[in-house]
């Protein structure tokens, strides 16, 4: 068994994965999808559904190797209240480990993101660790993290 993706399903799936781009690093895959047809339908258990993305490659991972971030929009959505909370039950965030939090922090900032609580760092175990909480630019949570030997 390989772990294959993570979905988010976007508001503007490409204003989303070109965050993803340009503040985390990931690159676009092709083919794009266009996806539409009975089979889905069925799927979905929706009618008439039509789904548009791409998946990501996530940094850190070479050319067809790892799991990907699918981004995909419906044509049809279903409302939403409000952002994920941190604290709320089902999936919660992605994480990336990066060299420097601070400067990630600041990218994802400077391209439409916020910061959720601070940057914090801590001893677990027998390694610090270096983490803070974001959300991209349609809410979603992402985590930052660095771990260092202690």
């Amino acid at each position: 068994m390989n772990f294959v993706h993570i979905n988010i399903v976007a508001r503007d799936w490409r204003a989303l994965a070109q965050f993803y781009v340009e503040a985390l690093g990931c690159e676009i895959l092709t083919p794009e999808r266009d996806l539409s047809g009975e089979w889905l339908d069925r799927l979905t258990d929706l009618k008439d559904v039509h789904i548009q993305g791409a998946h990501l490659r996530l940094p850190g991972y070479a050319e067809g190797q790892g799991p990907t971030l699918e981004v995909f929009q419906y044509d049809a959505m279903a409302p939403v209240d409000k952002p994920p909370a941190i604290n709320g039950p089902g999936f919660a965030h992605i994480a990336f480990a990066v060299e420097d939090v601070r400067a990630c922090v600041d990218a994802i900032c400077a391209h439409g993101g916020t910061v959720l609580g601070e940057i914090v760092e801590t001893k677990v175990g027998e390694r610090l660790l270096c983490v803070a909480y974001a959300r991209d630019i349609e809410g979603n949570l992402v985590e930052i993290q660095r771990w260092d030997k202690a």
